[in-house]
Formats: C-alpha cells, structure tokens, sequence
C-alpha cells in the first residue's frame, strides 16, 4: 500500500492510498457520505488479488483528506473535486462509487467528463432521497451521522437531483448499479427507474445486504463487480494477428487520437463536394506536403481524383456537427454550411481551426483505400480554438492537466 494524495477543487488536499501494480487496469473506489476509504477494505484486496490497480480516496471533510478553510461541501465541489483527481490519474479507471461518490462520479462523467473514465459502478446511488434524512441526529445520541453540519446546510438536494439525473443520459460507458436488498436509500423501483437513465447498464441485487453492501456482503459484492469488470473492462488487452477479426485491428488503430478534418474539392460540373476525413498527415515541409487517406468506397473519390486542386479543412470542438454531416452519404453537405472559395477555387469552410489548399502531388494505392498527397501551395488557422479530436471511435474534447 501506498499513500496518495491528489489536489482537488480550489486546491483542496485529498488523501488515500493506492494497492497493486501501476500497470494494472485502475480502479478508483469513491466512498459515500459520512464513510471514509476503509469501507472498502475488503472490496481492494479482492481487487488487487485479482490483477487490477486499485486507489481510493476520502472525499473533502472525510477521513485524512482536508477540511476546506472556506466551507464548501456544496454538491459542485464535490463532482469537481472528482474530476480534478481523474485528470491526474496516469490512465482511464472504473470508477466504484456509493451514494454521494455515485452521485458525484456521474455528474462528473455525464458533464463533459466521459474521456476520464473507462466505466462506472454505483451502489446506492439513486438520485431521489432526502439527503437530510442521512443527516438527521441519532435518536438515541443525539450525535450527528453526518460528517460536518455545514455540509447538511450547504447541500441542496433538489438541483444536485436534477443535475445527475441529467448527466446519466449522456453516459455510454459500462454501467453498473449495485444494490443492497434491504437498502433504505432507494427502492428496487427507484433504482431501476433511474436506470432508464442510461444507454448501457446493468442491475445488480446483493441479498442480506443495505446501504453499506461492500462492507456487509464484501464477498458478494466483490464477486459481483470483478464479473463485471471481467466482462466490459477486461484485464487482457485484446490482440490481433494477421487473419484474425478485423475489428480488433479498427479499435487498435483507434488508440491513435487523431484531429479531424473535411477534404473538400469541385467536381467536373464545379459543384463542391466533400467528406470528413480523420486519415490526415503532414508529410514534408519542404517541400511542404500533406496527405489524406480516402476509401475506395466514398462517393466523393472520383472527384478527388480527377482534381487538380483540393482542400483539407481541419475541425474545431464547435464543429461536431459538420463532421457528422459531412460523414454521411446523400447528404447537401454544403447547402447548411457556410463556405467560400479557395485561391485554387477548392471549397474552404468557414471558421474552421485550419484550412490548407493544396495542389494534388501525387496518388497511390493503399489498399482499401487511395493515398491523396498534396502540396500546400496557402494555409491559415486560428489560434484561439481548440480541435475537434476522435479517440477509440467517439469524439473528443482537448484535456489540460
């Protein structure tokens, strides 16, 4: 075991500690409300034994981490504390998470943070209770469950309701939800109705069990998630060999975070055509050659080349939409899209982060594919935006440490 610490929302100090081997598959374990990173005792070493990396943390005001100066225990600075700590994080983990940590994790991914993580387990985590009810006064002690009555006051339920329930809907990573038979936070109902939430999750029901399953039934539960994790986030990289399925070579070649581009030219009649193109390289500066990868099968080939002239127009973040657009067969890709003509006359896009004009240099067989080289004979971009980017088959966005 080795002690972590992590810098979260407006610098907050976050501590745990971490198991296993570094180069293992990650697994963040995020603990719920009034708990601290030993519930998870038994749940890591099932982890660690069975070949993962494991790191949990105690969130702000739990456990070692720090109680902020400034009293935020608001529900945003939670979801940012969480994505604060997968920026820092060396690779991609599944995220375990139980109550407020489920809550948390999903806003965090749902909210523009699905690149962070490779998947998610809730446990108790329906976003429909009285969160107060967790903070009430024991009855017998009077003593208060909850770890520090500032939270109870700053924490607002009913957004942090709407917030995640709106999240969820945009998560299509592996989900799981795990669930303690005999759990008063929710109702089997309850939960799988906030399932519906989601594109592609699972229900899971542990007997014998509440809110607290990954301690009362550790053994249950870690059998539960291991089969999950087995499943949608294997331990062995897939591999391909000559021969072999040819997806499993499309999703290694997807590791290659790549921009994305439009090729554009003017065909016999001087009406412009166009496809997105993600297959793009710089080649020489001097002298100063590019090159594009077209698929035999794509309807704009035949003019690209018979052209003389052509265009690669490179995306920014804000053009998602022309680059589903313009992937699409039998599509008037340029009628809803703003354009102008080139110093050669090739289509060039406007507002896009880069636009080269090229004069054809050269064209191989690559073989599903044609080898468009061109030479830049006039390029220009913009250096305030940020590109559109294509990882592992869906878009992304440019992440900053």
């Amino acid at each position: 075991m080795q002690p972590v610490s992590f810098k979260g929302f407006a610098g907050v100090a976050l501590k745990g500690d971490a198991f296993g081997a570094p180069d293992d598959p990650a697994v963040l374990l995020i603990h719920g409300g009034a708990q601290t990173r030993q519930v998870w005792d038994e749940v890591a070493d099932a982890l660690v034994k069975a070949g993962r990396h494991v790191i949990r943390i105690d969130l702000r005001g739990h456990g070692e981490s720090e109680w902020p100066a400034d009293g935020r225990y608001d529900f945003n600075a939670f979801v940012e504390d969480l994505r604060a700590v997968l920026a820092q994080m060396a690779s991609r983990p599944v995220i375990v998470a139980a109550s407020l940590g489920g809550w948390a994790a999903t806003a965090a991914l749902g909210e523009e943070g699905a690149h962070l993580a490779a998947g998610l387990v809730l446990i108790d985590s329906v976003p429909d209770m009285d969160f107060t009810a967790v903070c009430r006064p024991d009855d017998e002690t009077g003593a208060q469950p909850c770890f520090d009555p500032v939270f109870a006051r700053s924490f607002d339920p009913e957004a942090a309701v709407a917030r995640v329930t709106g999240a969820a809907a945009h998560i299509r990573m592996p989900v799981l939800f795990v669930r303690g038979a005999e759990s008063e936070l929710s109702g089997a109902d309850a939960a799988k109705g906030f399932l519906g939430n989601f594109e592609n999750v699972e229900y899971a029901e542990i007997r014998e069990a509440g809110q607290m399953v990954a301690a009362e039934r550790a053994d249950m539960f870690s059998a539960t998630l291991l089969d999950f994790l087995e499943r949608k986030v294997p331990r062995f990289a897939p591999e391909y060999r000559q021969g072999s399925d040819a997806r499993t070579l499309r999703d290694a070649l997807g590791c290659f975070a790549t921009g994305v581009t439009v090729v554009t030219t003017l065909d016999e009649e001087g009406q412009p055509v166009g496809l997105t193109a993600n297959s793009f390289t710089s080649v020489s500066l001097d002298p100063p050659l590019l090159l594009v990868c077209i698929a035999k099968t794509a309807s704009s080939l035949d003019a690209l080349e018979a052209a003389e002239n052509f265009a690669v127009n490179v995306l920014h973040i804000g053009q998602q939409p022309t680059s589903n657009l313009f992937a699409k067969a039998g599509e008037d890709r340029f009628a809803a899209t703003p354009w102008s003509r080139g110093h050669n006359g090739a289509p060039l896009l406007s507002g896009a982060l880069a636009n080269f004009e090229c004069r054809r240099h050269a064209l191989h067989e690559g073989g599903d594919h044609v080898i468009l080289v061109g030479e830049v004979v006039r390029a220009r971009f913009e250096p305030r935006r940020d590109p559109l980017l294509y990882f592992r088959g869906k878009y992304r966005r440019l992440h900053f440490a």
